[in-house]
């Protein structure tokens, strides 16, 4: 879920707003003052400039504010945004001083009961919020599952599922690939990787695009894979299948297999269970957006559109360009201080929130010194996290996997789609948190479904 979309101007912060100036132990230098020297107040962490602008929008918070800005949540909650790229790496690095643990916030007392964002940021018994050698534990029993994913299993199995999307609506010459395509491969393939039927693939896509998007299907849409995930689970033991959530359960001591498969038997098997539903939703969206933001690309960019169907490599250099400056994963929440601190010349107090921004560390001028497009194989970004709570690896291959080999799939399968709008009527997501478009209209010459 999302917080509403609300103006990002920033003339009305409240004074519970965190802190931002050198009065209460802020930066000591005033960063793009106003008259009078006073700080520009803290952004309302929303509205249209993180779809519209956001080069412009973090490179006017890094002048107003420094490397650490001062943001307010819906509900006047205060937080601070780090956008510097340095400051970005200290903070995911030193996970002592910065935890994961959202439990020391310092303001749930001020939370209230219907926050928009406590799905993101609420207290969850999951791995998202483990910390110290739990963390590391239950880690391991999660990567031990998704390491025996072949990749040349995954990409015919995506393939497969790819040219079923497409035969859909190649007979009619026009789609939404966003819709039609992009928001239910990534399901339908993770759906098939942790062992739920494929009968009900399309249902459970369906189903976890609704709980993604927050509205008054998304309780309906969480419940119904909760309930065919403990099918799946319960029908593990009458008939043993071999999928990644069968594999966490061995390692976890939760199904039959030889003892020194065991990693460690502290986690219940409905915790293991609460991973494999973090896991299927936190991969669906950002690759489903990363197909949709590197098509969109495509179509839109000459530099790609005159190699669009003259070979692969430009596919990769389309996905990679976009980890740099069209991230699906924005801003994250986020880390909590264990004890008062200081970074990017700011007081950060015991219990205040951090949210990482991975989108404005990326555009951070002090990596990005001519401020070019990155297109050719630098992987320095910050796209999927860093430190022991960053996209495990083998994940973060799956989702390459998955998004380049659906990019291949419909560029071959419709080798002269073309965007149906003019490139300036695509709208994004009313998000600041993951970055994706709401259509992507295409056009092409109709061919038989097959």
């Amino acid at each position: 879920m999302t917080p509403p979309d609300t103006s990002s101007a920033t003339t009305d912060a409240p004074e519970a707003a965190a802190p931002a100036a050198p009065a209460t132990g802020g930066c000591p230098v005033a960063h793009g003052a106003g008259a009078g020297g006073a700080e520009p107040a803290p952004l309302l962490l929303g509205g249209d400039r993180f779809q519209s602008d956001p080069i412009g929008l973090y490179r006017d918070l890094r002048r107003d504010h420094g490397p650490v800005a001062p943001v307010v949540l819906p509900g006047k909650l205060p937080a601070w945004l780090v956008i510097g790229y340095r400051e970005l790496h200290q903070v995911t690095s030193d996970p002592l001083l910065y935890s994961r643990d959202s439990d020391l916030w310092n303001q749930w007392d001020r939370v209230p009961e219907n926050w928009p964002l406590l799905p993101m940021i609420g207290k969850q018994e999951s791995i998202l919020y483990t910390v110290g050698e739990r963390h590391r534990r239950r880690a391991a029993v999660m990567e031990g599952g998704l390491e025996a994913v072949e990749a040349h299993e995954l990409r015919a199995t995506t393939e497969r599922l790819a040219d079923s999307l497409i035969d859909d609506f190649c007979g009619s010459g026009d789609a939404d690939v966003i819709a039609d395509y992009a928001m239910m491969l990534p399901a339908l393939v993770l759906f098939q990787l942790f062992g739920l039927p494929e009968s009900e693939g399309r249902g459970l896509a369906h189903a976890i695009n609704d709980m993604i998007n927050g509205g008054e299907r998304a309780l309906a849409g969480q419940q119904h894979i909760r309930e065919c995930v403990g099918r799946m689970v319960a029908d593990l033991h009458v008939h043993p299948r071999d999928h990644v959530t069968s594999r966490m359960l061995r390692l976890g001591g939760h199904l039959p297999g030889e003892d020194r498969a065991v990693i460690t038997d502290e986690f219940s098997a409905a915790e293991i269970i609460q991973d494999v539903l973090v896991m299927v939703v936190a991969g669906h969206q950002p690759t489903a957006d990363w197909i949709g933001n590197t098509l969109r690309l495509m179509l839109t960019d000459t530099r790609f559109a005159a190699s669009l169907f003259g070979g692969r490599h430009s596919i990769a250099e389309a996905m990679n360009e976009v980890l740099w400056e069209d991230t699906p994963s924005q801003n994250i929440a986020g880390r909590w201080a264990t004890r008062d601190t200081h970074i990017g010349g700011r007081r950060i107090r015991e219990g205040d929130l951090l949210i990482l921004s991975f989108a404005g560390a990326n555009y951070d001028p002090l990596v990005r010194t001519d401020q070019s497009a990155l297109t050719g194989g630098n992987n320095a970004f910050f796209s999927f996290g860093h430190g022991e709570h960053r996209c495990p690896f083998p994940a973060r291959e799956i989702a390459e996997i998955v998004a380049r080999t659906a990019i291949e799939v419909i560029l071959d399968r419709l080798p002269d789609i073309d965007l149906a709008v003019a490139a300036e009527e695509l709208t994004r997501r009313p998000s600041p948190w993951l970055r994706g478009l709401t259509r992507l209209p295409v056009r092409f010459t109709p061919v038989p479904a097959g």
